[in-house]
């Protein structure tokens, strides 16, 4: 004998249906079936609709009946086009009784729970005769038992107590000699000793399964939904997340009680005793394994079992000094809330007796409230206690596993994990027994919690990074072409998940919480909304993905200004944009204490040499107790580039403008030939060193031309380089006259800092500098006279768009 239960779904279509009965046919093929049913998915809903309708003398509950008149009509002429007479004159009968039903909850203005469940057994009695005479019209050896003959109950409507002496002996003297193969029977009714319907509450039919289970001592039940099982985590909101083949009753239960919907845990407990085992199965995938749960010790490297969270919670906190040592507080707060009828979810009370919180259902949180503050009103006017304070909008979430007791750092990595993505976490309970951590959260974070969770307990290491990349220009671009170039290698040997969630340039940007498609990202980003850089903040925030990484690809102040923001709101941000770290000193400190606060690195290794480690390569000096004493340095690609192309020969116009064309100046070339550029650099140098200085302190010696330094626009600056020209022949000459060679040098000594044009001695470090080539020397105390160099391309569209790669992958590492 096996004993299988289908939910609403499962029957909640014509298609659905079908699956149910090919499976039934095959089961019934070697065993006899006892197969509960539940009503059509949603008409439960649309009949307690209709009697609320109804009652409240809305005329509306006519069209709600129409509807589930239709719904069940369409189905039996799907199932059977050629033989449902039978059928249609049940449903009509079943129908007209449900419409007089509903006239006299109308005419009376009243829906008692007995008539209540008179009203929703209709739902169960339908979908049961429906499926048993379509197997029957198929000439399949099939009948139909209605439940409520076997299973007796007391009078307690809506959530009727079983009977089980009586209930039990009808099931087997039912069973010992059911004709048919496959008997249908209804799920959720039953009746009372005096013959009134009753209902078995919230899961019956999964109850009523178990009941049947029970009563014939079956080998397993098996429970058939919408889903593979019961899984790690919400598969709606993880996309990762995956069926769990075996688990624990314990586990089950847990994961149930917060917010798995494929189980409720009271309804399984008559099968639970005898040490059944339940199947979970999914009828839309037959031939999926699902999950097996039962009392088997169950070996898994993984103590974490699953992640579950439930929805619209609020927290209930009661304090005061006034509680401390006394006892009767927590004895009256709980009986209020079980007068009102109030479920409590969660418990969390403080060591020193100060507080308690309950995390209940938010739509009775106002009741809760006004009961609770009325039972302690005489504390709360002599001031012992504080009126009850609720906070709303708020999740459970939950981490289940039976063997988390036996291992350490289970709770430690999910706060840490949860407070690396800026998820507060408002409670925390965990029983004594070990198998579940609790945490109340804001219900905003909740998927990003999921996510965060379920990647750090059940992903092989792989980390998903979610990148939001604003200046896609030159640089950008590039960046986006190597990221979609190295996605699969990051992910197969670095476990890193790199998606690109936004981009934006100067007109448009695009979004999209699961990745842009990379492929045709241009296309996306052209046909994308207008752009904006609060918006494009906002909906970075907005989304609240997990690893959040902001990209700025600009040389834009606007932009800068906004770290702050992103920063608390702990998104990580990679940025060549020099503005920010060379900005007024109490602003670069800000960035970098709000980075520490907020667990939001602030990466901006480009800021200085493209993509070479320089940065990277001064804090590793630092962090190990070295201290800079001399830094000298060839900062700007672009001028370098400029000093090694430019000669007697050629124009000194025509190389800044080649230096343009080829992505080494900004857009201004001002902002490289000036100076500005270098001094920002080993300003930054100077600030990462550890000493407090800022841009005005900075001796910078131009080497342009007066009339070039005045000029007020990007085109009359080009004009004076044409009229300047014997200014700047000058300056080659005189550094070929002594055998030199122009370098744009950055030095900082002792606390001093000084940028400009040098004549570089042959056999210096600089002397031999070629193309866009930079150059750094720390000399600090462990490298007093030969100084630790780094050296290479410091300049072009790729290796600033690699620097800034490299700081995302160093992100993906942490």
């Amino acid at each position: 004998m096996k004993v299988l239960k289908f939910g609403g779904t499962s029957v909640g279509s014509s298609k659905n249906i079908n699956n149910v009965i090919n499976i039934l046919e095959n089961y019934g093929k070697d065993d006899s079936i006892a197969c509960v049913v539940s009503a059509v998915g949603g008409i439960t809903d649309k009949l307690l609709l209709a009697g609320k309708q109804a009652q409240n003398k809305d005329r509306n509950f006519v069209k709600t009946f129409e509807f589930i008149k239709e719904k069940h009509l369409s189905i039996i002429k799907a199932l059977n086009p050629d033989n449902n007479l039978s059928i249609l004159k049940y449903a009509e009968g079943r129908h007209n009784s449900l419409k007089n039903l509903l006239e006299g909850i109308f005419l009376i203005n009243e829906l008692s729970p007995k008539t209540s469940d008179k009203l929703v057994s209709y739902g169960e009695r339908l979908s049961s005769f429906i499926i048993a005479g379509t197997m029957m019209n198929r000439g399949l050896s099939a009948g139909r038992k209605n439940t409520q003959k076997l299973i007796i109950t007391n009078s307690n409507y809506t959530k009727a107590e079983v009977d089980y002496s009586i209930t039990n002996q009808n099931i087997k003297d039912y069973f010992s000699s059911a004709p048919q193969n496959i008997t249908i029977l209804p799920g959720f009714v039953a009746s009372s000793k005096t013959g009134e319907q009753t209902t078995l509450g919230r899961g019956g039919s999964d109850f009523t399964a178990a009941i049947i289970a029970a009563a014939l001592h079956v080998e397993q039940l098996e429970i058939w939904t919408d889903v593979s099982g019961m899984f790690t985590t919400n598969p709606k909101l993880v996309k990762q997340a995956y069926p769990i083949e075996k688990i624990s009753y314990q586990e089950a239960m847990e994961l149930s009680h917060f917010g798995a919907k494929v189980l409720y845990p009271p309804t399984v407990q008559p099968v639970l005793s005898l040490d059944i085992p339940i199947h979970i199965k999914n009828t839309l995938e037959p031939d999926a394994a699902g999950t097996v749960i039962s009392n088997e010790d169950i070996k898994s490297s993984n103590p974490v079992k699953g992640i579950s969270n439930i929805n619209n919670i609020a927290l209930l906190t009661l304090e005061g000094s006034g509680m401390v040592g006394i006892p009767g507080f927590s004895k009256r707060l709980f009986e209020t809330l079980s007068q009102e009828k109030i479920n409590v979810i969660m418990i969390t009370q403080a060591s020193s007796e100060h507080s308690i919180c309950l995390g209940i259902e938010d739509k009775e949180s106002k009741n809760a409230k006004n009961a609770i503050d009325a039972v302690f009103e005489n504390e709360i006017a002599l001031g012992k206690i504080e009126p009850i304070i609720i906070e709303t909008g708020l999740s459970i979430i939950a981490l289940v596993g039976d063997n988390m007791k036996n291992h350490q750092g289970i709770s430690g990595k999910m706060f840490s994990s949860l407070g690396k993505n800026n998820i507060n976490i408002r409670a925390i309970a965990q029983g004594a027994s070990e198998k579940n951590i609790t945490a109340v959260i804001d219900e905003k974070d909740i998927k990003k919690a999921l996510n965060t969770l379920h990647e750090q307990f059940f992903e092989s290491k792989t980390k998903q990074l979610n990148v939001f990349i604003t200046g896609v220009g030159n640089v950008g671009e590039r960046l986006v072409e190597q990221i979609k170039q190295q996605k699969k290698y990051l992910k197969d040997n670095l476990k890193i998940n790199l998606r690109v969630a936004g981009l934006s340039n100067s007109r448009t940007m695009v979004f999209d919480e699961t990745g842009l498609d990379l492929t045709d990202w241009n296309t996306q980003l052209a046909n994308g909304e207008k752009a904006s850089l609060q918006d494009f903040f906002e909906k970075t925030r907005a989304l609240n993905l997990r690893n959040s990484i902001f990209v700025d690809v600009t040389a834009n102040a606007d932009v800068a200004n906004l770290y702050p923001q992103y920063l608390r709101e702990s998104i990580a941000i990679v940025a060549c944009n020099k503005i920010a770290c060379s900005s007024d000193y109490n602003n670069y400190k800000e960035l970098k204490r709000l980075s520490l606060k907020y667990n939001a690195p602030y990466l901006f290794e480009t800021n200085v040499g493209a993509g070479l480690p320089v940065i990277d390569t001064l804090s590793n000096l630092i962090a190990s107790g070295d201290k800079v004493n001399t830094i000298q340095a060839v900062l700007s690609g672009s001028l370098n580039f400029v000093f090694n192309n430019f000669t007697d020969k050629t124009k000194f116009y025509d190389i800044v403008k080649q230096a343009g064309a080829e992505g080494y100046t900004e857009p201004d070339p001002r902002i490289d030939l000036s100076g500005v550029d270098v001094a920002r650099k080993i300003l930054i140098l100077a600030r990462e060193s550890g000493f407090k200085m800022n841009l005005e302190d900075i001796e910078n010696t131009s080497f342009l031309s007066e009339s070039g330094l005045k000029s007020d626009t990007v085109d009359d600056f080009y004009q004076t380089l044409i009229a300047d020209e014997a200014h700047y022949q000058s300056l080659y000459a005189s550094a070929k006259l002594n055998n030199c060679q122009l370098k744009y040098v950055a030095k900082f000594d002792n606390g001093k800092a000084s940028v400009g044009l040098q004549e570089i001695p042959e056999g210096h470090p600089f002397y031999n500098l070629e193309g866009s080539d930079n150059i750094v020397m720390f000399y600090t105390e462990r490298y007093p006279k030969q100084p630790m160099i780094i050296k290479g391309a410091g300049a072009g569209a790729d290796v600033t768009a690699s620097g800034l790669f490299a700081d995302i992958i160093r992100l993906g590492n942490d």
